[in-house]
C-alpha cells in the first residue's frame, strides 16, 4: 500500500523539475552532512526522511512520545544515569534529559547517525548531561555496574542475542532497571514466504536469527535479570508507522522530490510496508521487556 503509492508517485521518472519546489525538505542535520556517501546505510536523504517521519533525531516510530513513554516506566530523575542503546541521531537522548533531567549516555552503531547526534546534542545545549558514542553490536562492551537504568531500542539486529543481553545486565547497578524493545518471530519463519527475504535484506536482518519472545525472556533471566513485563506492543508500533507516513505524504503534497530523495522515499516506504505486513500477519511481533537487575557478578 505505502510502497505502491510511492512507486506510482515517483516511479515513472526520478528526474526532478527545476525550481525551488523540486526537492523534499531536508532537515538541518541532513544539510550538515553534504558529503555523506549515498551507498552508506544512512545517507543524508535517509536522515532527513527519518526526521520527517518520526521527528528530528529519531529513528523509530512514535518519535519523542514513544521514547518518553518507554523511559517513564523506569522512574528516572536528575540523580539517575541512563544508558540508551540504539540512540539514533540523538533525539531520544535529548528528549529524555529534557523531560526527566537524567544523565544519558547514548550509543549508536551507525557512524552517520553518531555524527548527526553530535550536532543535535550541541544545539540542544544540555551540557554534559547527554553524550553520544559509537559501539559495535558484534563486540558489545559496556562499563560494568555504572548505570541506574537502561533503555535499549532494537539492540539485537544482526547479532547473537545473549552476549548483548549479558552486557546490558552487567552495565546496570544492583536493582537497576532495563526497558528493551525488539522485533521477534511468533514462530520459526518460512524462508520462502513472499516478502520476507526482501524485508530481511532491507533491514539487514537474518530471519533465522530472530528470537521467539519466550527465548528472550529466558535469556534475560539467565543473565541476572528479573523480568517483570513482557508485552506485545505490535499494534501500537504499526499504528505509529502509519501515522508517520501519513505526515510525510501530507507534507510532500504539491512537491516532487529530486532523484536521490525519491529513491530514498521508495526504498524506505517498501521497508516499512514489508515490516507492517509481516506484523499484521502475525509473523513478527514488536515486544517490550521491563526487567530489574538481581545484581551480583
Amino acid at each position: 500500500m505505502l510502497a505502491s503509492a510511492f512507486a506510482s508517485w515517483f516511479g515513472r521518472s526520478h528526474a526532478a523539475p527545476a525550481g525551488p519546489a523540486a526537492a523534499a525538505p531536508v532537515s538541518r542535520v541532513a544539510e550538515a552532512h553534504p558529503r555523506t556517501h549515498p551507498c552508506t546505510p544512512w545517507p543524508r536523504e535517509r536522515i532527513a526522511l527519518a526526521d520527517a517521519l518520526w521527528g528530528e533525531g529519531f529513528g523509530m516510530p512514535g518519535g519523542e512520545g514513544e521514547a518518553l513513554r518507554l523511559t517513564r516506566t523506569l522512574g528516572p530523575s536528575p540523580a539517575h544515569s541512563l544508558l540508551l542503546v540504539g540512540g539514533g541521531a540523538g533525539g531520544a537522548a535529548c528528549a529524555i534529559t529534557r523531560e526527566f533531567g537524567a544523565w544519558v549516555a547514548a550509543l549508536e552503531n551507525e557512524p552517520e547517525l553518531v555524527d548527526a547526534a553530535h550536532l543535535l546534542i550541541a544545539r540542544a545545549q544540555l551540557g554534559r548531561k547527554v553524550s553520544m558514542a559509537p559501539w559495535q553490536p558484534d563486540k558489545p562492551v559496556f562499563e560494568s555496574r555504572k548505570y541506574h537504568h537502561c533503555v535499549a531500542l532494537e539492540p539485537l539486529i544482526g547479532v547473537q542475542a545473549e552476549p548483548i543481553l549479558d552486557g546490558l545486565a552487567r552495565a546496570l547497578k544492583p536493582s537497576g532497571q532495563l526497558v528493551m524493545t525488539d522485533l521477534v518471530a511468533e514462530e520459526k519463519l518460512d524462508p520462502n514466504h513472499p516478502g520476507l527475504a526482501r524485508w530481511a535484506a532491507l533491514e539487514r536482518r537474518d530471519p533465522a536469527g530472530l528470537q521467539l519472545p519466550v527465548a528472550v525472556t529466558r535469556m534475560l533471566g539467565r543473565v541476572g535479570m528479573d523480568v517483570r513485563i513482557a508485552e506485545d506492543i505490535s499494534e501500537r508500533h504499526i499504528g505509529q508507522v502509519v501515522q508517520g507516513w501519513r505526515t510525510v505524504v501530507r507534507d510532500l503534497r504539491g512537491t516532487r522530490p529530486d532523484r536521490a530523495n525519491a529513491a530514498q522515499l521508495v526504498a524506505e516506504a517498501e521497508r516499512w510496508l514489508l515490516r507492517w505486513r509481516l506484523v499484521k500477519e502475525g509473523r513478527l511481533r514488536m515486544m517490550r521487556w521491563h526487567a530489574i537487575s538481581r545484581g551480583g557478578g
